[in-house]
């Protein structure tokens, strides 16, 4: 018996499994994302796949911190494996902690939910008034460029990190829009990407291997800007082919560091992004460090059920299947 409580961030699913987990050992959570990815990925496909879950699922297992400075942990996890940033997610866990009472939260104010993740540790800023939330401001580990312009499969990509490793693409370099219409293509052409960078020395993390592979490629383009600020949008296209709804937590921060970096006299400091399904992420750099720049983005999550699931001992597909 497996017991989850469901949610979406600007449109993406991410299930939080609250019951039905045995304990992961590690000391700390990207210690116990190793244990995960060997002991416990039968749990991961059987609530990810079908007829459970679909090719496009996200959700994680809630873990304890690497210190009694954070809440808990998170181990994330998709169709294809575990991740080691989540943006979306770390959202919509910043709702369940204050809506659940995992963490006390004033009827007014801000609200701060620390969370570790493989990552490191990010922070959920929870906004109510009334009693009810109004948003969340995900604050992310340091992001930063990792390479410009490379080669990759007749194109040509920027490599940066935002608690993941993800390459951008122009969609108009392929004679694309990032629209719905052109998603299969889009997705067609991510695959071929993601393959011809692994192993490729942008796709590794400089001081953590187990940070390193390119987890997605990132295809934009420019809109209007929106009151002054930067407006792009956007379809993150991670894993074997899973499509983001959302505008992509890590991956905004991905590109706030490339969008940081490439400005001249006036650094872009905001940037209004927008998803294939139009849910909108407004992100903004809190401040540089010496690894990089913090990110902040703005967005929120809605409940959308709860769960128990049962594994029948008879049932023919144990762990589930994807068609896709």
């Amino acid at each position: 018996m497996l017991s989850t409580v469901d949610y979406h961030t600007a449109g993406e699913p991410f299930r939080i499994v609250t019951g039905g987990v045995p304990e992961i050992p590690g000391a700390t959570v990207l210690d116990r994302r190793t244990t995960a990815m060997a002991e416990l990925d039968d749990l991961r496909r059987l609530l990810c796949n079908e007829p459970r879950g679909h090719a496009d699922m996200y959700g994680c297992f809630l873990v304890p911190p690497d210190d009694p400075g954070a809440r808990f942990g998170a181990l994330f996890w998709h169709k294809d494996g575990f991740s080691t940033a989540c943006g979306h997610g770390t959202i919509a866990l910043g709702v369940h902690a204050v809506r659940e009472g995992l963490v006390e939260a004033a009827p007014d104010g801000v609200t701060d939910v620390v969370i570790d993740v493989p990552s490191g540790r990010v922070r959920a800023r929870v906004r109510l008034s009334g009693g009810g939330i109004e948003g969340v401001t995900f604050v992310n580990v340091p992001s930063f460029v990792i390479a410009r312009d490379v080669a990759v499969a007749g194109l040509r990509a920027d490599v940066s990190y935002g608690g993941a490793i993800y390459a951008s693409v122009r969609a108009a370099d392929l004679g694309l829009r990032v629209e719905p219409r052109h998603l299969n293509a889009l997705i067609d052409h991510a695959r071929r990407i993601k393959a011809a960078l692994a192993g490729h020395p942008a796709a590794r993390h400089p001081s953590d291997e187990r940070l390193s592979g390119v987890y997605g490629v990132i295809f934009h383009e420019d809109l209007p800007d929106l009151d002054g600020v930067r407006r792009q949008r956007n379809v993150t296209v991670f894993a074997d082919g899973e499509v983001d709804r959302s505008p992509c937590g890590s991956g905004t921060a991905a590109r706030m560091a490339l969008l940081h970096d490439e400005a001249d006299e006036a650094k872009v400091t905001g940037l209004v992004h927008e998803s294939i399904v139009g849910s909108v992420f407004t992100a903004r750099v809190r401040e540089e460090t010496d690894e990089g720049v913090i990110v902040e983005i703005d967005g929120m999550a809605y409940r959308t059920g709860r769960h128990v699931f049962e594994l029948d001992p008879a049932d023919p597909f144990p762990t589930g299947f994807t068609l896709r």
